[in-house]
């Protein structure tokens, strides 16, 4: 593996094997001492619930202790330049988990900190947790390999990371947004390149009804993510025509899964009645954030 995780383009097809088959192992026992003695710090230019928790648990879990960095702590690329704090944070810590608004700043961090790098989300990435969504479909289908998984809503960092994993490890992935909601063209493209080497589908329409025909698991997020909220009027316009809700689902035509990477906008993105319905295993994803994000821990940082 890279010193760094910055984004799921960063792994490849062993690699996700050996992520995977650590975490199947660490999710059978609680603690462990894999990463004794080590000291983890949490740079977080943002507040997050699953994040923080499960990174914080998890490297307590693994022996390590955890340094948390809130916003006004440190004040990423404002106080000083990032170069700095990195190459500082390095003397101190074993490793960094960040989560940022600018992906550039986890860059930056990675480029100048001697110390492995994690990136716990940015505006273009989200690789941790689409690793988890992936073991999380492992879990319920038994393999990845020719299921369709069918994101609806906006081309955000969870979907460039669900392309570049969807790619490589097998996973059909139809995303459906409005437009001008794309994902961004350059990363797209990019897990074009790979799908077409493995075989994979990806694909992209404006129609949600149309790309969720035949998914085994159809997967929202939230219309308006953190830092987006002078858009929120527009976006609920806009998006209006996306929402997971029965009617929508009566076209996937088979069994399916419901996934979401909360937090949930009940009756915005999805409805109530289909969030807490059988089909929904968001909470399942939710509990794979630790055990993944150990395992991910455990291989960089030993």
């Amino acid at each position: 593996m890279n010193k760094d995780l910055i984004s799921g383009f960063d792994l490849n097809a062993s690699d996700i094997n050996a992520i995977f088959s650590l975490t199947k192992k660490l999710k059978k026992k609680k603690n462990s001492a894999e990463l004794l003695g080590k000291t983890i710090g949490l740079v977080f230019q943002k507040p997050s619930v699953r994040t923080r928790v499960s990174f914080e648990v998890g490297a307590r879990q693994l022996g390590a202790d955890c340094v948390y960095l809130a916003p006004q702590d440190i004040q990423l690329g404002a106080r000083e330049p990032i170069k700095d704090v990195a190459r500082v944070l390095s003397r101190y810590l074993d490793g960094i988990i960040a989560r940022t608004f600018a992906h550039a700043h986890i860059l930056d961090l990675a480029r100048y900190a001697k110390v492995s790098v994690i990136n716990g989300l940015s505006d273009l990435y989200h690789p941790a947790q689409a690793l988890a969504d992936i073991y999380t479909i492992i879990e319920k289908a038994g393999k990845c390999k020719g299921q369709k998984l069918v994101f609806i809503g906006d081309g955000n960092n969870v979907v460039h990371s669900l392309a570049a994993l969807s790619a490589k490890v097998g996973l059909n992935f139809s995303v459906a947004t409005p437009k001008g909601y794309e994902p961004d063209k350059k990363i797209w493209q990019e897990a074009l390149k790979i799908a077409k080497k493995t075989g994979v589908k990806i694909s992209h329409c404006y129609d949600a009804k149309q790309a969720i025909k035949g998914a085994d698991f159809v997967y929202t997020d939230v219309w308006t993510s953190m830092g987006q909220e002078k858009e929120r009027k527009k976006r609920l316009k806009d998006f209006r025509r996306f929402q997971v809700n029965a009617k929508l689902l009566e076209s996937v035509g088979k069994k399916y899964c419901i996934m979401h990477c909360m937090p949930v906008h009940r009756q915005e993105e999805i409805t109530d009645e289909v969030i807490e319905s059988k089909s929904s295993i968001v909470f399942d994803q939710a509990e794979n954030r630790l055990h993944v994000q150990k395992a991910v821990m455990a291989l960089l940082l030993k």
